[in-house]
């Protein structure tokens, strides 16, 4: 889903000076993982990045293309990660000028997909029956 370039250190610099204000349980979640490159990697292409992809052109798509990438783009949010990718949206300093016209509505679909895609994901696996054990089933004479 790259459709522009976004200046990638600018964007992990963002995400460090977030880490530094983040509470306890988070930071130190985060701060373990940010510091292996396949994580900080993965993390920065697949989740920062067209995050910030979203909300610079989600005040210019219609409805409609908007809705698509926003269902295109399937990940799976923990807490920490929540909690660091949230003022990239809410407004923080990298971005004021990208979140400046982004509808509402459009603030609020991308706020959902942080929470739900994670709480969606636990929901899934905890309803997911579970497997009977041997002793369970019954024996034929």
């Amino acid at each position: 889903m790259k459709l522009f370039s976004f200046p990638l250190a600018s964007l992990e610099k963002a995400i460090h000076k977030r880490v530094l204000t983040l509470p306890s349980p988070h930071k130190e979640w985060f701060t373990e993982r940010w510091a292996q490159k396949p994580y900080k990697k993965a993390f920065v292409e697949n989740k920062a990045m067209p995050l910030v992809t979203l909300v610079a052109k989600g005040k210019t798509m219609d409805d409609a293309a908007f809705a698509e990438l926003l269902q295109e783009w399937e990940v799976t949010f923990y807490e920490a990660e929540e909690e660091v990718l949230r003022p990239l949206i809410q407004g923080d300093g990298l971005l004021q000028l990208m979140q400046k016209n982004i509808p509402a509505e459009r603030v609020e679909a991308l706020l959902a997909k942080l929470a739900t895609r994670r709480s969606a994901v636990a929901d899934a696996a905890a309803s997911a029956p579970s497997l009977p054990s041997p002793a369970a089933e019954p024996t034929v004479d």
